[in-house]
């Protein structure tokens, strides 16, 4: 029997059906795939796929997908904060207290380091490595002079990235032959809630310049250096859209205030379905329209942006969440060592398909797609405020 959960209105979203979903999306995702690191205690990563080996699941290692693990529980930590209820029981570790296991175990397991050779990967760990200290301030908890380290750390890393070639933007990796919206657009609100805003501007203003298509209002994928020519790589990625309206919203300022009313308009009319998101499969892409959510839920909830705006990101936001959630399906998993037995809810990856499809019972099913889900139901959440 699937979850039962309060009654809602079918004409707007509920706070505490929302609460609920997200709740259900996070403690799935936990027990599903978090365990500790080499058995390690007072460590906590989130494995690739489930069922794997216990050499798959030392060995495959994405490590920008923990990034978006640790951003996911920081989303759950806030909703504990005001709330006063642990998501997972009294008696489980808190949202926040897994968030800074996670990012000492990510050091851990990236060799005692925090950069690594991808500036949006880093990007992102930057992203979630600062929300975390901010919800460890609020809290009173540990573990702030490690978030501070792992930004620090993190900060130096872009702003290395961060020159005059191609005209601005961030390198997406040391190789430094390819400049995109993957790794400057995070890194711009990063730089912009860092206080920077002056570095954040910039980048923005060159995906503005270099990479925004001026038909559709979508930004395109990056530029890339072969030889002594310049290549364009056109594709249009559904998270890509999400770190610059969130940009755009940290600055504000009437032009780009402006220009994130038009994104938001552009991602209904191109990315979307009947105000349901499209989706990019598995691996990396299962990660993709989650990213976005969770920006469009930051502009369905600021009142700079014209009413009609608003409206569009939560229609886009609640009928994405809505969907996933109706495609739902459970699995019974054993976990640890006396091999307890836990029931977890798997959501699809395409929000128009169910779980059942792209999930058969014994088909392995991966940490992404199940972070896309929980970052949406956490969006519908913090947009049902």
């Amino acid at each position: 029997m699937l979850n039962s959960q309060p009654a809602s209105s079918a004409n707007q979203p509920d706070l505490s059906v929302a609460a609920f979903r997200a709740d259900v999306a996070a403690r799935s995702v936990v027990d599903h795939f978090g365990h500790r690191f080499l058995g390690i205690p007072g460590t906590h990563l989130g494995s690739i796929k489930h069922p794997a080996t216990r050499l798959e699941s030392v060995a495959e290692w994405h490590y920008w997908w923990q990034a978006h693990y640790v951003d996911c529980l920081v989303d759950t930590g806030l909703r504990e904060l005001a709330t006063g209820t642990r998501f997972d029981g009294e008696h489980r570790p808190s949202a926040g207290a897994l968030a800074s296991h996670l990012v000492r175990t990510i050091r851990l397991r990236n060799f005692l380091r925090y950069t690594n050779w991808f500036y949006d990967d880093m990007a992102w760990l930057a992203l979630a490595a600062e929300r975390l200290d901010n919800l460890a301030k609020a809290t009173n908890s540990g573990g702030r002079e490690r978030n501070q380290q792992a930004t620090n750390a993190l900060r130096r890393a872009l702003e290395s990235a961060h020159t005059h070639q191609l005209g601005g933007g961030i390198f997406w990796n040391t190789k430094r032959d390819f400049k995109n919206t993957p790794a400057t657009a995070p890194a711009a609100l990063f730089f912009a809630r860092q206080g920077q805003r002056k570095r954040a501007q910039e980048l923005i203003d060159w995906l503005n310049n270099s990479l925004l298509d001026g038909q559709r209002g979508l930004y395109l994928d990056g530029l890339k250096i072969r030889g002594t020519e310049t290549v364009l790589e056109s594709a249009v990625y559904s998270y890509n859209q999400g770190p610059v309206l969130g940009a755009l919203l940290e600055l504000g300022g009437v032009d780009n205030l402006d220009r994130a009313a038009a994104l938001v308009i552009a991602v209904e009319q191109h990315l979307s379905v009947d105000g349901v998101l499209l989706t990019h499969g598995h691996g990396d892409g299962g990660l993709f329209t989650g990213i976005l959510v969770r920006y469009l839920a930051v502009a369905a909830t600021d009142h700079r942006l014209p009413e009609e705006v608003r409206g569009a990101a939560i229609r886009m936001v609640q009928a994405t969440a809505d969907a996933l959630w109706e495609g739902r399906r459970e699995r019974t998993i054993r976990k640890g060592l006396l091999g307890r037995r836990r029931t977890v809810t798997i959501f699809s990856s395409a929000p128009e398909k169910p779980a059942e499809e792209i999930y058969p019972p014994e088909a392995a099913v991966e940490l992404s797609t199940q972070l896309q889900a929980w970052m949406t139901l956490e969006a519908a959440a913090t947009s049902a405020t």
